[in-house]
């Protein structure tokens, strides 16, 4: 339908050092994720604090780690866990998407991590996976778990900053990825398995309404996360393609960023210079990339106290 948008390709920021590869290390993520291959690391979840260094996380290990501008990464964390999504929020503390333990909370001043929202109505979720804050705190996060075509049974939630838990939508096939639009009435959700970005119409009451695809997408296997910069314009990984696509508001391919290597690009924040610079993990080799772009992304910190 499009033609091809202009190309570029990124450059590595930086990368886990050996010594936080062990070979031979097992883990039940790799074991049912990758049948049981050989897995060091899997970066997910990049999201920048106050001080401008960028967090990831290490879904497998239960580990966070730290990068400063000049691209140095140290282990800041290591707990029993599966964290994935992770955002700061304005107090300085992360929120987690731990698809083994709910959404969870680290104060990094203290290093401690704790359980924020983990069995609604004593039930657990399917395996939280990313999240977002609205700009009066609340939380829309995806809770994927092992869903697809097969069992389109995903559901995105709202988690109010009062404690309420709001059910926006469920039956999705692999619920990940999400931003919200400037005015916060629209939520933009990448559905993996569905190969799509679908557009969640939000009402005055908070509920869906008018639920359908603003991008559909072809090859690999579909948009893992995104970004949302000052203009509208997505920037959407494409896990199995090694590439992050940006699209215009209205849904135009602007540009495509590939990643030097590896094909599991699945996350990406930006931040750097100007807010102008998009930092893409390459999960499976342990790479944070980075490249420059058009329009700078939307400022971080603007929701208020939780």
């Amino acid at each position: 339908m499009f033609a091809a948008p202009p190309a570029i390709t990124a450059r590595v920021f930086a990368k886990v050092p050996a010594k936080f590869c062990q070979p031979g290390r097992r883990s039940m993520f790799a074991d049912v994720q990758f049948h049981g291959a050989e897995l060091p690391t899997f970066l997910e979840g990049p999201s920048f604090d106050r001080d401008g260094n960028l967090w990831v996380t290490d879904v497998p290990f239960g580990r966070l780690f730290k990068v400063t501008p000049s691209g140095e990464m140290s282990l800041e964390l290591e707990y029993d866990g599966e964290p994935n999504g992770m955002k700061f929020h304005a107090d300085g503390r992360a929120f987690i998407t731990d698809h083994k333990n709910g959404i969870m909370v680290f104060d990094p001043k203290t290093g401690k991590i704790e359980p924020h929202f983990d069995r609604p109505l004593l039930q657990r979720f399917k395996g939280v996976n990313d999240l977002f804050f609205a700009s009066n705190g609340d939380i829309y996060f995806t809770d994927q778990g092992q869903t697809g075509l097969h069992d389109p049974t995903g559901r995105l939630y709202r988690l109010r900053s009062n404690g309420q838990l709001d059910r926006i939508l469920d039956n999705i096939p692999s619920p990940n990825g999400l931003v919200l639009s400037a005015d916060e009435k629209i939520v933009y959700l990448c559905v993996t398995r569905n190969n799509a970005i679908w557009r969640v119409l939000l009402m005055k009451d908070g509920t869906a309404s008018k639920v359908g695809i603003a991008i559909q997408m072809s090859g690999g296997l579909g948009p893992d996360g995104m970004a949302i910069d000052v203009e509208g314009n997505l920037a959407v990984c494409h896990v199995g393609f090694g590439a992050v696509w940006l699209f215009s508001a209205i849904g135009e391919p602007m540009l495509r960023i590939n990643a030097p290597e590896g094909l599991l690009v699945t996350n990406c924040a930006y931040g750097g210079k100007d807010n102008k610079q998009l930092f893409i993990t390459e999960s499976k080799t342990g790479t944070i990339l980075v490249a420059d772009m058009p329009v700078a992304g939307r400022p971080l910190f603007s929701h208020s106290s939780i």
